[in-house]
């Protein structure tokens, strides 16, 4: 199973948006305080739509208590990291993957990365931008595992139509 952990994630849109990505993709989101925002907030709900409802999280009161009750591979999202997210392979669908991403402001701090160096992580760009925006990196994270799981149980075609919009519109033309 997929998991994303949010470390004291301070913008609620940021976190309303890995939300609706997790409903999206079946992944468990998992939230460490200090939260910098009330998960009740209406930021959160504008971002996360109607699918916050839907959304598998825990929340825990630190990085400690998080470790204590999660077990499985840990991988970091971090500018420290020296590999491409790429690098790694995710493709055991029956193991735990932890994806691990910093506050927005400082990131992962160090103490908690220095025991798993091998396991940082960072995604390649170019030396005009320190870092991605959260949510865009979490969505990149996870669809870069669930393509090497080859999608697993997600649907490849739109769910509420029986014909694609391009398929209805060939048989307008024919």
């Amino acid at each position: 199973m997929l998991h994303v952990v949010l470390f004291e994630p301070e913008i609620p849109g940021n976190t309303g948006n890995i939300m609706r990505t997790c409903v999206a993709t079946n992944t468990k989101l998992h939230l460490i305080k200090p939260l910098g925002f009330s998960l009740d907030e209406k930021y959160i709900k504008r971002s996360g739509v109607n699918y916050i409802k839907d959304c598998d999280y825990t929340v825990y009161e630190n990085i400690e208590d998080f470790f204590s009750k999660n077990q499985g591979t840990y991988y970091f999202l971090t500018r420290y990291g020296h590999k491409p997210h790429t690098s790694f392979d995710y493709s055991n669908t029956k193991e735990n993957i932890y994806f691990i991403f910093g506050k927005e402001s400082t990131g992962i701090p160090r103490e908690i990365l220095k025991p798993y160096l091998d396991h940082c992580m960072r995604m390649p760009m170019t030396d005009k931008v320190r870092a991605l925006n959260l949510s865009n990196t979490v969505a990149i994270m996870i669809y870069e595992a669930l393509r090497q799981q080859d999608y697993l149980d997600l649907l490849r075609d739109e769910p509420h139509k029986s014909k694609t919009f391009i398929e209805e519109s060939i048989d307008i033309v024919k």
